[in-house]
């Protein structure tokens, strides 16, 4: 699933290219949303809430997607030929006169008054990236549960939303403890918040999810992704195991400290 700046993104190509312009032609090719007409009325604005993207329109509607594993926005210029997939994965269109934007297997297409968006993300926590990020509702969200694993807690959009699992190893690397760490069992709960919000801000409008500061290809992650690898701190083989969802987990055994799964894999 992609990370919260990933969608930071996404929206904000969606509101370059259809803010301020009236659709020419829209096309949601959902079963609930399939006769809708979307066309002629004014694009007022792509948000990111989290990882969720909510277009909205004149006439109080909003257009809410979400792209999980493999959804994908993508931007073509009028007449120029659509490459993203094969039309059968196609879930949204939306048409400027300069623009069309073309949503790809999308597995969340819903069509709802802007009035009613409070339905489908109002249970997110503070918005890492959002106007109204907040680090001290976040670091009371994620400490009312104190035995959950850190890593689960992280992932958990209800707490913090905009991390997803490559930020959710990488910051149990920054504080110095395994993903199965019990919250309460860390002491720097609200410098790692500062962190996190720290490094999607960092990377709002970057690719690659950089937490090492070094933007070289091959040494942009400390741990994510680097099973076998050796820790770049210390030296030390990285270990990966299942987490939550069966997410890889991916640590340092001399950086990181706290439980591990038992017994421990051997990678």
């Amino acid at each position: 699933m992609p990370e919260g700046d990933s969608v930071y993104q996404v929206a904000a190509r969606l509101h370059e290219v259809l803010a301020g312009r009236v659709l020419t032609a829209a096309d949601l090719r959902v079963p609930a949303h399939a006769t809708a007409d979307l066309a002629g009325r004014l694009v007022l604005e792509t948000v990111p809430r989290g990882k969720h993207l909510l277009t909205r329109f004149d006439g109080g509607l909003t257009l809410h997607t979400h792209l999980r594993m493999d959804g994908r926005w993508q931007v073509f210029r009028a007449g120029e030929k659509w490459s993203g997939g094969p039309a059968f994965q196609i879930r949204a269109v939306l048409a400027t006169e300069e623009h069309t934007a073309v949503g790809y297997r999308l597995p969340v297409v819903e069509l709802l008054r802007t009035a009613d968006e409070s339905g489908v993300v109002g249970h997110l926590g503070p918005d890492l990236l959002g106007a109204d990020w907040d680090a001290d509702e976040a670091c009371r969200r994620l400490a009312a549960d104190p035995a959950r694993p850190l890593g689960e807690a992280l992932l958990d959009q209800r707490n913090l939303a905009g991390i997803g699992n490559v930020y959710a190893n990488e910051l149990c690397f920054l504080a110095a403890v395994t993903p199965w760490t019990p919250v309460g069992d860390l002491t720097v709960l609200p410098r790692l918040v500062a962190r996190a919000h720290q490094l999607l801000d960092f990377n709002r409008m970057r690719h690659g999810h950089i937490t090492t500061g070094d933007l070289r290809p091959g040494r942009t992650h400390w741990v994510y992704g680097r099973a076998r690898d050796t820790c770049r701190r210390c030296g030390t083989r990285i270990r990966t195991a299942p987490h939550d969802r069966d997410r890889p987990a991916y640590w340092c055994p001399h950086c990181q400290q706290g439980p591990t799964p038992s017994p421990a894999p051997r990678r």
